[in-house]
């Protein structure tokens, strides 16, 4: 298989709370070799099963406060009074390589992505099919009080409203569906021309041939 060198790629997939990002995520992770995902440090405590440094580095918010202050972070967000935010150095470091990097955040940290690197960055909105199906997931998940599953319901409205940020949107009825057209977007946006930096070279290449 002739491989031709290119620069590689956010892929940045945000979704109201319960709709199914982190699953697709972790699916896509699992079945593409090609693309890592992007640990974010945060200020919250772990949730059951969570390991640092694989979900997510957990530092104080006085570490956190300073990688803000010195510019160390792609992108910054405040959710539920916790802080997120994405070490710049890792992801630069990565798309130089060719390597694509997968953000799970949500619409405020991909705003501040896009001001910082437009050009790499490809956006997935995930949408529940139904109110009633958003709620019962949340429930399900078994993760949060019935008053925080109340305040994410009431948060959902105001994230789902910046679908028209996003490059794509995806409506997360089947898990396998989904994970499909994720995979189909993944594939289109890695072959476009302005990515694969090692394509002049090939094309000169091969006219000498001719």
């Amino acid at each position: 298989m002739i491989e031709i060198p290119r620069r590689g790629l956010l892929l940045v997939m945000s979704s109201p709370s319960g709709a199914g990002k982190s699953t697709l995520s972790r699916r896509l992770l699992a079945s593409d070799r090609n693309i890592t995902m992007s640990v974010s440090v945060t200020t919250r405590p772990p949730r059951p099963g969570e390991v640092n440094g694989r979900d997510y580095h957990f530092i104080s918010k006085e570490e956190f406060a300073h990688l803000r202050d010195s510019g160390q972070l792609l992108e910054h967000a405040e959710v539920f009074g916790n802080f997120y935010g994405t070490p710049r150095a890792p992801v630069e470091e990565a798309l130089a390589k060719g390597c694509d990097v997968l953000f799970d955040i949500d619409w405020q940290g991909t705003q501040q992505l896009a001001e910082a690197m437009e050009g790499d960055l490809v956006r997935i909105f995930i949408l529940p099919p139904s109110a009633e199906e958003l709620r019962e997931r949340l429930i399900r998940r078994a993760q949060d009080s019935a008053s925080v599953v109340a305040k994410r319901m009431a948060e959902a409205s105001s994230e789902i409203s910046h679908w028209p940020e996003y490059d794509y949107v995806i409506v997360n009825e089947n898990l396998d569906l989904a994970g499909q057209q994720i995979a189909a977007i993944l594939m289109a946006e890695r072959l476009r021309r302005r990515r694969r930096t090692g394509l002049a070279q090939f094309v000169r290449d091969l006219n000498l041939k001719l």
